[in-house]
C-alpha cells in the first residue's frame, strides 16, 4: 500500500515537472523546434495559446489597444491584416518574412507581382511591435503579431474569436521567388484548390479563408479583366449580375483607374458576416476567385458557399477553425529563428 501511495505520488511529481516546464518554456512539450509540419486538433506541435501567460500576460490586450485606434481611423485596416497575415504564411510559413524590408542579405517580399503597392499594414505591426518591446523586451515575435492582429481584427469587426496557438518565432530570411506563388485574383477554382493543397490545406479553408473578404476593398486592376476581357475576347465575364456589372464600370473604366477601389462586400463591407456568400450566390462577386468558388463547377466549394450563406454560425465555426490551421503552416519554434527587435529587420 504505501509502496502504491509512493509511486503515484512520483507519478505526480513528474507530471508536475513537465508542467512547470511547458510554462517556463511553452510549447517545448510538443516538440523541440524546428520548421513544425505536423498538426493535431488544431494545435501545432510547439505552439500553445498560454505561451505568453507568465512572459508577457499584457500582450493581446496591447495589440487589441493599437488595433481598436488604428480601425477608428482607417476601418479597411482590419482587411489589411488579416491578408498580411495570409500572405505571410504561404511563403515560407508563418514565420514573419513578409515584414522584412530590403538589406544587403534580404530581397523583401513586398516587392514581389503579389505584394507590391498591394499589402499594407506595416506601421500597424510596427506600432505593436514597439509598445510590446516598452513592456515586455525581445519576447513576442514578429509571427506572432501578425497572428493577434489577423485576430484581433477579425473580433474587433463583428467576427469569430478563437483560441489562438501561439510560440512562433521569426524567420532570418525572405522569399521573393515564394512570395509570387500566392493565389491570384483572376485565379480558377482549379488554381485556388492547388494553391491550397500545396500548403496541406483543402476545400473547405479555401472558401472558409475566401470569406474574410467580407471585409475589405480591392483595386480595379484585380477585377478590370472580368469587366472587359475575361476570356481574351474582349467580352465580360457572364457569370456577374448585370446591374452588378454596370455598376463596376462605372468604378473601374476600361483605361485607367486602376488604383480605384470598391468593396468586395458592398453590403456591409465593415462587417465580419456571412453577406459576402450570399452576393456570390446572385452573382456579385468581385473578384474572379471570389465568384468561381460558385462558377467554377466544383461541387463541394459550391455546397460550402451556399452553406455559409443560409448559417453564418456555421461560417464562423469554419473561419475559426481555418485560421488556426493557417497559423500552424511551418511555424519556427524552439531555439531556431529569432524574436526580432525591429519586424522590418534581422537582429
Amino acid at each position: 500500500m504505501h509502496f502504491i501511495k509512493l509511486n503515484n505520488l512520483l507519478v505526480i511529481a513528474l507530471v508536475s515537472t513537465s508542467l512547470l516546464s511547458s510554462y517556463a518554456y511553452p510549447g517545448f512539450n510538443f516538440g523541440w523546434g524546428g520548421r513544425n509540419h505536423g498538426s493535431r486538433g488544431g494545435i501545432s506541435y510547439g505552439l500553445s495559446p498560454q505561451f505568453y501567460q507568465f512572459s508577457c500576460p499584457q500582450a493581446n490586450d496591447i495589440v487589441m489597444s493599437v488595433l481598436e485606434k488604428a480601425m477608428a481611423k482607417t476601418m479597411r485596416i482590419a482587411a489589411s491584416l488579416l491578408r498580411l497575415h495570409f500572405h505571410d504564411c504561404f511563403v515560407q510559413g508563418c514565420d514573419a518574412s513578409i515584414l522584412l524590408d530590403d538589406s544587403p542579405a534580404i530581397v523583401s517580399e513586398k516587392n514581389s507581382g503579389s505584394n507590391k503597392n498591394s499589402v499594407r499594414g506595416f506601421e500597424v505591426i510596427d506600432e505593436i511591435k514597439a509598445k510590446l518591446e516598452e513592456a515586455c523586451p525581445q519576447t513576442v515575435s514578429c509571427a506572432d503579431i501578425l497572428a493577434l492582429a489577423a485576430r484581433g481584427s477579425t473580433i474587433l469587426s463583428g467576427g469569430p474569436n478563437l483560441e489562438l496557438p501561439l510560440g512562433r518565432r521569426d524567420s532570418r530570411t525572405a522569399s521573393l521567388i515564394g512570395s509570387n506563388n500566392i493565389p491570384p485574383p483572376n485565379a480558377t477554382i482549379q488554381n485556388l484548390i492547388t494553391f491550397f493543397k500545396r500548403q496541406g490545406l483543402d476545400e473547405v479553408d479555401l472558401v472558409a479563408r475566401s470569406g474574410a473578404h467580407t471585409i475589405g476593398v480591392a483595386r480595379c486592376a484585380t477585377f478590370k479583366q472580368r469587366l472587359y476581357n475575361q476570356n481574351g475576347k474582349n467580352e465580360a465575364d457572364v457569370s456577374i449580375e448585370r446591374t452588378f456589372y454596370f455598376g463596376l464600370k462605372t468604378v473601374c473604366p476600361r483605361s485607367g483607374g486602376d488604383n480605384n477601389i470598391s468593396p468586395l462586400d458592398f453590403g456591409s463591407p465593415r462587417m465580419f458576416d456571412n453577406t459576402y456568400f450570399k452576393f456570390i450566390l446572385q452573382g456579385r462577386g468581385l473578384l474572379n476567385s471570389d465568384q468561381v468558388l460558385l462558377s467554377g463547377g466544383v461541387i463541394k466549394t459550391q455546397e460550402l458557399v451556399k452553406k455559409y450563406a443560409q448559417d453564418e454560425a456555421f461560417f464562423f465555426q469554419q473561419f475559426a477553425m481555418s485560421m488556426i490551421k493557417l497559423g500552424n503552416l511551418r511555424p519556427i519554434t524552439g531555439f531556431n529563428g529569432q524574436v526580432r527587435k525591429n519586424c522590418r529587420r534581422v537582429n
